[in-house]
């Protein structure tokens, strides 16, 4: 893994962000079958059974310096709860994307996204010294454009024709990033966000 960005385990809120290893392949396969996500036409999230070939996959460009990808875990029971990575890593121009980011539909809309999000982005920043994070999703996920877009990312454009979905068809992918000057501004707002939820559980 390029230095820039080497393996590190992230923790807050009771959530775990940790490098992502085979050993993670049962509890990842439960948290994908948690609302059997793998049927979304717009989602990456692997079949259970291919749970192996994800990982090995998301390990193989970790080696080649493209992408760190993690094991998203709840800190008290260590249940796996999904997935996330940094991709797209590029040490010259210090930026990065956050992306491959999926949960068990029971934990979806809770704090975990918030807290992972708050980790990565402050890791990103804060620590990696980062210009700019990116992020992209797919023209019809609008669920993801609005969560992108609740953390104060803008829109930077469309990339029309860019990638093969799942099914096969060609979707255009929705391009973001937040700069380092924005930061201050968007983790307020999510601490704002996790006090809130805190207040209400």
């Amino acid at each position: 893994m390029t230095a820039f960005a080497p393996p590190v385990t992230l923790r807050a809120h009771g959530v775990r962000l940790e490098p992502l290893a085979a050993a993670h392949e049962a509890g990842l396969a439960a948290a994908a079958a948690d609302g059997q996500l793998w049927r979304l036409r717009v989602s990456s999230v692997p079949e259970p059974q291919h749970t192996r070939a994800y990982i090995e996959q998301a390990l193989a460009m970790q080696a080649e310096g493209s992408r760190l990808p993690f094991a998203v875990c709840d800190e008290a029971t260590g249940r796996v709860l999904g997935s996330t990575s940094y991709h797209d890593i590029l040490p010259a121009v210090k930026r990065l994307e956050i992306g491959w980011t999926w949960y068990a539909q029971s934990v979806q809309r809770t704090h975990v996204n918030t807290t992972a999000k708050l980790l990565l982005m402050g890791h990103a920043f804060d620590t990696l010294g980062c210009h700019v994070v990116g992020w992209r999703t797919d023209n019809f996920n609008f669920a993801s454009q609005r969560a992108i877009e609740r953390l104060g990312a803008k829109k930077d454009g469309v990339l029309r024709g860019h990638a093969l979905r799942r099914d096969g068809t060609i979707r255009d992918t929705v391009m973001y990033s937040m700069r380092a000057g924005e930061w201050p501004e968007a983790r307020a707002q999510l601490l704002y966000l996790l006090q809130l939820h805190a207040l209400a559980t």
